[in-house]
């Protein structure tokens, strides 16, 4: 799915118009755990998150993450935003809760690119 459809999907507000909205989301991931993103999350895919902080950012690089969309209308610190821009990972912020988010997506055919962890 592409992310202008996210975006119009989930009703977003992209904090940075420069970004390549043409890329290619393979699925979705919902968490504000950045350990759990880093242990389940497969690449390219976007990330939900309702935490705003700069290692947002850091986790979905090093996780190969596509694009961060911030829940409940949250917006993020300048300084995420500065740095998102600065390696080119698209943030978005919908109005909308995690669990309505991930219906709305799930239900508009993006999958979850969760790998299952057993504990």
């Amino acid at each position: 799915m592409k992310l202008t459809e996210i975006i119009k999907i989930i009703d977003g507000k992209l904090f940075d118009k420069n970004v390549n909205l043409d890329w290619e989301i393979k699925g979705g991931c919902g968490a504000d755990l950045m350990s759990d993103v880093l242990a389940s999350i497969q690449p390219d895919a976007v990330l939900l998150t309702g935490l705003c902080n700069p290692q947002v950012v850091r986790t979905a690089q090093m996780a190969d993450v596509r694009a961060i969309i911030f829940v409940r209308g949250k917006h993020p610190p300048q300084e995420t935003i500065d740095l998102a821009s600065q390696e080119n990972i698209p943030l978005i912020s919908s109005p909308y809760g995690m669990f309505e988010l991930c219906g709305r997506l799930y239900q508009a055919g993006l999958h979850s690119l969760e790998r299952n962890l057993r504990v």
